[in-house]
């Protein structure tokens, strides 16, 4: 199972770590740490130290109840943080974290590699033909709703079957449009509650009939931390313990805010895993 991003074939078969930068005020963990230049370059510097294969970055707060951002608020953000970061990491994989086809296509311009949408495409009628286009790998998630409202849509017929539904149509729709290398996010704490969140990590083995990679994005989140009685900041154990979970069931990245660690597990995941 590999990804071609621009012509650099990742080898999937072995997991790899995706490092989190959100450029953005009030993302739930890291709003408002990486605003300068000298923060980012720094903390990106770090991610790909410590074993991130991946750097996704975001110019907008999906976190529930985040404040809508316009989207020339977002190009702003985003499309300098692209060749800020490419200048100084040539060889970076960036992926960017939008659900819009103007700030995708921008960035991918500017020479990101990958999309990664919240939407699958559902938000942006123009986006899976931009993606198409510019011949990029695409992460498409599982969200009802926006993050203004997702938590007052968490009613399923049945939560597995809803989900890998969504995910069926749509890949059948990327496809269509010739999108190739396809991700699929089941979307942990998007129109989610915490019970729904580890039902669907408990039998995370069943999107592998997908046939696609499977991204997890766990770190730190409320899932951890409401079971836990903590916060966000006290969440790194109860993260790194639900990556374990998610590796032994088959993801195959792991987006996380906290590189180091995850990429640990990786390697004691690979011990434990079959020849």
């Amino acid at each position: 199972m590999t990804l071609n991003c621009k012509g650099n074939l990742i080898d999937l078969s072995i997991p790899k770590v995706m490092g989190i930068l959100n450029h953005t005020p009030d993302s739930f963990f890291d709003g408002g740490k990486y605003q300068n230049e000298t923060a980012i370059l720094k903390q990106v510097e770090k991610m790909l130290n410590d074993g991130a294969t991946f750097i996704d970055v975001g110019g907008y707060s999906s976190r529930p109840g985040a404040d809508h951002v316009t989207e020339e608020e977002e190009l702003s953000r985003m499309t300098p943080l692209t060749k800020l970061l490419l200048k100084h990491f040539p060889e970076i994989i960036l992926s960017i974290d939008t659900f819009r086809s103007k700030v995708a296509s921008a960035c991918l311009d500017a020479g990101a590699a990958i999309i990664n949408d919240i939407s699958a495409g559902k938000l942006d009628k123009n986006m899976l033909s931009t993606v198409a286009k510019h011949h990029a790998p695409y992460i498409m998630m599982h969200m009802k709703g926006t993050p203004q409202n997702m938590q007052q849509q968490t009613d399923y017929n049945n939560l597995l079957i809803d989900v890998i539904q969504y995910f069926s149509e749509r890949i059948s729709a990327a496809k269509a449009l010739g999108i190739v290398d396809i991700m699929v996010d089941p979307g942990f704490g998007f129109a989610k509650t915490t019970e729904q969140n580890y039902e669907i990590l408990q039998k995370l083995e069943l999107f592998k009939n997908l046939d696609h990679p499977i991204l997890i994005g766990v770190s730190r989140k409320s899932m951890i931390y409401k079971v836990l009685k903590t916060d966000a900041e006290r969440a790194l154990n109860g993260t790194t313990a639900l990556h374990m979970a998610a590796l032994m069931k088959g993801a195959n990245i792991l987006r996380v805010h906290d590189v180091k660690e995850a990429y640990e597990c990786v390697k004691l995941a690979e011990e434990l895993m079959p020849c």
